[in-house]
This record gives structure tokens, C-alpha cells and sequence, in this order.
């Protein structure tokens, strides 16, 4: 049940996916404020879950759960080619942990919509604030999906997402510089902004057209999960999802 993510760069992607033993995850069944400390804890936050997710290290890190997201108050991890984890809130179904919201995956091609919105509070760290989206041809609650799209809405200097720049795109009426690559494991397409986004309201659709337009996916696939949160490299207290909806019609 551990998360399988790499945000490395191919020359060290084994650096970040060595295939242990499975980690469990620890799950509180209601929504609740307060610091989760377990490396996979999470916790169930009105329609969504929220989970600490550290993946890439064995250092302490916690986060403090709130009414309409969360904020990093803790860690420690250090990785000078990748993320030590992947601290977010999720609309629908990861490693069997599926939100009320959305408690099975949906096909692409009966998405007439996926509206969400984002406020994110961002702070003195090397990281990455990112959508994580993903897809995969089953209509998978469990392990690693075949896709994987990420809008990266803010970044320190020094991360960059897999694979290498392929393109440009108009999305959602802003711009976005495309990467593409894959990270051993699935596939990556990452759609990074040139200035930092705080705060946005938009449809996640619309970025789902664009991947597979590009050939990253199809509408016969299935959207299993739309993910906010940060990837931290070093540091990150103070990193903070005010606010964060999502819905699929």
C-alpha cells in the first residue's frame, strides 16, 4: 500500500523506488484537527481525505490537519535529487483508501466536468505546490496508475519535474510550459507555471483533454484521483493548503 512516486530526475530514479515491503497506512475514520505524524497516517476531512505521505524518507514529518486543508509543522527529511513526500488532500481513491466524495474511479469519457479549487499559503523551503492527477486504463482503487498529470502551481529554484520540456500549452486560460518523461514506474506529463499560482478556480478537465490530446491517455481511462498538495526537497514548515474542493459531473 505504499505510495510509489519518483519526482526525480532520470539519472537517479533508482534512487527512489527500491520496491520494500509495503508500508500500511494508518487511517483516522473521522474528519479531525490536529498534527498526523505517521509516516502514512491520514485522516478523512469532510468529502476528502488528507494524508502525510512521506515516501521518500524515514524522517519526521507532521502536518496539521484543518477545517479546509492542512499545514506542514514538521519536516525534517533532506533530499538533494527528489521529494521526501507528498503531503495532500484527495478526492477519490488512493492505495484503497477512497473519499465519501468520489468512492470509485470514473470513466474519462463521462466526465462532463471536474471542478475544484485551490488556496495555498506558501513558505521559505525547497519544494514543489502540485496537483497530482491520475488515470490508468482500470478502474484502479489500488497501486500505482498508469498516468500520472501534474500542474505545478508554484516551485523553489531548484525542482524540476521527470523527463524533460516537449511543448507549451493553453490551459484553463493561463500558460504553461509542458514536461514530459516517464519515472520508471508510470508515466509523468506536468504542466509547470511560469509565476507562482496562490489561488485558483478551475476544471480539471480541461487539463485532462490536453494529456490526452498530446497522447498521454484516453478517454476510455478511468480518473481515479485528484490530489493538492506539496512535495517537499528540504524544509517546508509553514507550506499550507488553506482551502481545496474538487467535484466530478
Amino acid at each position: 500500500m505504499r505510495r510509489q512516486r519518483i519526482r526525480l530526475l532520470p539519472l537517479v530514479l533508482s534512487l527512489a523506488l527500491a520496491g520494500g515491503a509495503a508500508a500500511a497506512w494508518s487511517t483516522t475514520a473521522n474528519a479531525a484537527t490536529g498534527p498526523i505524524c505517521s509516516r502514512f497516517g491520514s485522516t478523512v476531512q469532510g468529502d476528502y481525505y488528507v494524508q502525510n505521505n512521506v515516501w521518500g524518507s524515514t524522517a519526521t514529518q507532521c502536518i496539521n490537519v484543518t477545517g479546509n486543508g492542512f499545514q506542514i509543522t514538521r519536516q525534517d527529511g533532506v533530499n538533494a535529487s527528489g521529494p521526501v513526500s507528498y503531503p495532500s488532500i484527495f478526492l477519490g481513491c488512493h492505495y484503497t483508501l477512497c473519499s465519501p466524495g468520489l468512492r470509485t474511479p470514473r470513466r474519462i469519457s463521462g466526465i462532463g466536468s471536474a471542478r475544484s479549487s485551490i488556496s495555498y499559503t506558501f513558505a521559505n523551503a525547497k519544494y514543489a505546490a502540485a496537483y497530482d492527477i491520475w488515470l490508468d486504463p482500470t478502474p484502479r482503487t489500488n497501486g500505482v496508475n498508469q498516468q500520472e498529470i501534474m500542474i505545478w502551481f508554484n516551485r523553489s529554484a531548484t525542482p524540476q519535474p521527470i523527463g524533460s520540456v516537449t511543448g507549451t500549452a493553453s490551459v484553463g486560460g493561463r500558460s504553461w510550459q509542458v514536461w514530459t518523461g516517464s519515472n520508471g514506474s508510470n508515466n509523468v506529463i506536468s504542466y509547470v507555471s511560469a509565476s507562482a499560482i496562490s489561488s485558483w478556480s478551475f476544471d480539471v478537465k480541461a487539463f485532462l483533454n490536453d494529456s490526452i490530446a498530446r497522447g498521454h491517455g484516453s478517454s476510455s481511462w478511468y480518473l481515479t484521483s485528484i490530489q493538492a498538495g506539496f512535495e517537499p526537497w528540504a524544509g517546508g514548515i509553514g507550506l499550507t493548503v488553506n482551502s481545496f474542493s474538487a467535484s466530478v459531473t
